[in-house]
């Protein structure tokens, strides 16, 4: 999520709006998000329902733990472009959906 908001500004010029979205607790997230001082909102997915309806659950881990990645959603929610890698440690790479996002017109 840090590395989203050190982009966060490419993103915007391509007119991307960031969100973030994890399973921590409303503390969790409003702690980590005013200590880095995030410049997007961090939203909560109570009980996984959104990893497992975007078809992104480690099946590893078990339903509702979400591979570690990156949607591009379109307004009406269709999934343009998905990112993700195994293992929580693995990132993908940012340049990747910033490519994506910029290879296609009207963002």
């Amino acid at each position: 999520m840090v590395q989203l908001d050190k982009h966060r500004s490419a993103f915007e010029a391509l007119g991307v709006k960031i969100a973030a979205m994890t399973y921590d607790s409303q503390e969790i997230l409003k702690e980590f998000h005013d200590a880095r001082d995030l410049g997007f909102p961090l939203l909560r997915d109570v009980d996984g329902k959104h990893v497992n309806a975007l078809g992104v659950p480690d099946e590893d881990l078990g339903s509702g733990i979400p591979l570690p990645g990156i949607l591009w959603l379109a307004p009406d929610g269709r999934i343009n472009a998905k990112f993700a890698e195994r293992g929580y440690r693995t990132r993908p790479p940012i340049s990747d959906l910033l490519e994506a996002v910029s290879a296609t017109p009207n963002s």
